[in-house]
């Protein structure tokens, strides 16, 4: 009898079970990421195919960037295994719960939400050693169960190189647009190029390429000094029919304000950094 029931169970196309309980939920959280979604008006993933560009800090200092000039913009770090958004943009906790079921957003000004692995975890200490299933259920989440509200920008912070995170944004957000970030050495310019390869094969349209840790004015006798070469990522863009947004500056100012979780473009000023930055975001306003 048990055989006979576990068959009928099994052949008959109407019964319900565990497959057909988690498509149906899998179909109702499809449903909720398109309507967050259509309420964001430009998603952007900031990517670099190493680590160590400074691809993070760019990130937040965009969305801030652009809060600033009064849009409303949402930041989420997908980098799972090394979330530093929360530090750098200086939120910390865990997320409140509202209407019963979303998560709420930190909030880092009033135009400017942020949400991250990091609030999502008792022991900021604590190791994600997770697979690809989990990493891509955690994005879809982050879609989905957070109270997002309507933002002009969602800038979306993704680890280095093009594996289960990146990839999963665009499968999700297939409207996302990429900047990508490099520094000017050739290893780190190697990498973009897959970065780019990577982007035209998911269909993902590449915004620009971002050089960043440009030439360093001494702050003692004012002399500029090439740490990373120059022009590179000028002649990569280039190269693989890419937009150049342009070259940040390396400034020590930077990683203090990142240490502080105050972004420095959250700082006033007129500095070569700003500038700079400034006229990236303008371009990417304009694109």
């Amino acid at each position: 009898m048990a055989e006979k029931a576990s068959s009928e169970t099994t052949d008959n196309p109407n019964a319900a079970g565990p497959g057909k309980t988690i498509d149906a939920a899998h179909h109702i959280q499809d449903l909720t990421i398109q309507s967050s979604l259509e309420k964001i008006r430009h998603k952007l993933m900031v990517m670099s195919g190493k680590g160590g560009v400074g691809k993070s800090t760019l990130a937040a200092n965009l969305a801030v960037a652009l809060s600033n000039r009064g849009l409303k913009v949402g930041l989420m770090d997908v980098d799972l295994h090394g979330p530093s958004i929360g530090g750098m943009m200086g939120v910390s906790g865990l997320l409140d719960v509202v209407d019963g079921k979303f998560a709420q957003p930190k909030a880092f000004s009033e135009n400017l939400k942020v949400i991250s692995m990091a609030s999502l975890l008792q022991d900021e200490n604590q190791a994600i050693i997770w697979r690809g299933p989990a990493k891509i259920g955690v994005i879809r989440q982050f879609i989905s169960d957070v109270k997002w509200d309507s933002l002009d920008y969602l800038v979306i912070d993704s680890p280095p190189g093009t594996g289960d995170e990146p990839l999963t944004v665009t499968q999700t957000i297939p409207d996302a647009k990429a900047i990508i970030v490099t520094t000017c050495q050739e290893i780190s310019l190697a990498d973009v190029r897959k970065s780019i390869n990577f982007c035209r094969h998911v269909n993902m349209e590449v915004l620009g390429l971002i050089e960043n840790m440009g030439t360093f004015r001494c702050p003692h006798c004012g002399q500029p000094v090439d740490l990373f070469k120059k022009g590179g990522g000028k002649a990569t863009a280039k190269l693989m029919s890419a937009p150049f947004l342009g070259t940040v500056p390396f400034h020590q100012d930077v990683v203090q304000a990142s240490d502080e979780g105050r972004p420095v473009m959250s700082r006033r000023g007129d500095s070569e950094f700003h500038r700079a930055f400034e006229a990236i975001v303008d371009k990417i306003i304009k694109q």
